[in-house]
């Protein structure tokens, strides 16, 4: 999966004094695309300018690191930013499904989107409206005037497994992505995981389920989600009554004949190829 970047680790180990070097990595996103290395993308390698690219006189953020790698996030505010030869801006979830590497860069990639989109849209205390600033001892923006401290969202989704015997219950969405998918969506408030995979199945397919049972969990920060995956079994009537708003195909598919999605990042893909090789119980 995404995550699964060994012998690399991630280490998101918040540092209110970290200062960035003409080396580290700077990470610019503009609403969904990110800046990389337009050249080296075609070579399928994916490359972030260094700070020595972008120039010293900058509000950087810092944001984690992955190795040796040290990455922060440039906020470009009211600064005028030009562009280093070479770079251009390419949406995340195209530079996802563009196959470049290394691995662990992708998976910086959707993390560094993840706090992207947290401190952007934490600019501002939702208490008062008053400004928010950085903690100094925390990853969290404490407000000046109340003293409201707001921590990175982090939102929880299922994906979940539908087992009818020799078959897996495979759907594909009406937008957005357009390989194969399994049942999925978010917990609402007062909602245990089990009764989420129970609703969202009834609401995308109209089945019942049983023996729900927890099988892995993945960060995805593209959605700013903690996707956790189980898989369940049927539980009466086999009929698929499907939600044509959400869903275009909802189908019981055989081991043999399922089609897995393109790349091997997604708890989704390792869930459809696990049920496809190997004998659950």
């Amino acid at each position: 999966m995404i995550q699964d970047i060994f012998p690399y680790k991630l280490n998101n180990h918040y540092d209110s004094e970290m200062k960035i070097s003409k080396d580290d990595r700077v990470i610019c996103i503009d609403q969904n695309r990110i800046l990389i290395h337009a050249l080296k993308i075609k070579e399928y390698v994916l490359e972030f300018p260094k700070a020595s690219e972008l120039g010293e006189n900058k509000s950087y953020q810092y944001l984690f690191s992955v190795g040796d790698e040290k990455y922060f996030l440039y906020r470009q505010e009211n600064e005028v930013c030009m562009l280093p030869d070479g770079y251009d801006y390419m949406d995340i979830k195209e530079v996802r499904h563009f196959g470049a590497g290394p691995k662990y860069r992708i998976f910086a990639t959707l993390t560094a989107k993840h706090l992207a989109d947290w401190y952007r849209d934490t600019c501002f205390c939702g208490r008062c409206g008053q400004k928010m600033v950085h903690s100094k001892t925390e990853r969290a923006m404490e407000c000046e005037a109340c003293h409201f401290i707001s921590y990175p969202r982090i939102m929880p989704a299922v994906i979940v497994g539908v087992i009818n015997k020799d078959r897996l219950l495979i759907t594909r969405y009406r937008s957005g992505y357009q390989h194969n998918a399994l049942v999925a969506g978010f917990t609402e408030i007062g909602e245990t995981l089990e009764e989420t995979v129970a609703r969202e199945v009834m609401e995308e397919v109209g089945l019942r389920v049983k023996n729900i049972r927890y099988y892995k969990s993945q960060p995805w920060g593209i959605a700013n989600d903690i996707l956790m995956g189980f898989y369940c079994d049927l539980d009466g009537d086999c009929d698929i009554h499907m939600d044509e708003n959400e869903l275009k195909y909802a189908e019981w598919v055989k081991k043999d004949e399922i089609v897995l999605q393109p790349d091997d990042f997604s708890l989704t893909n390792e869930m459809m190829r696990v049920f496809k090789e190997t004998e659950l119980k």
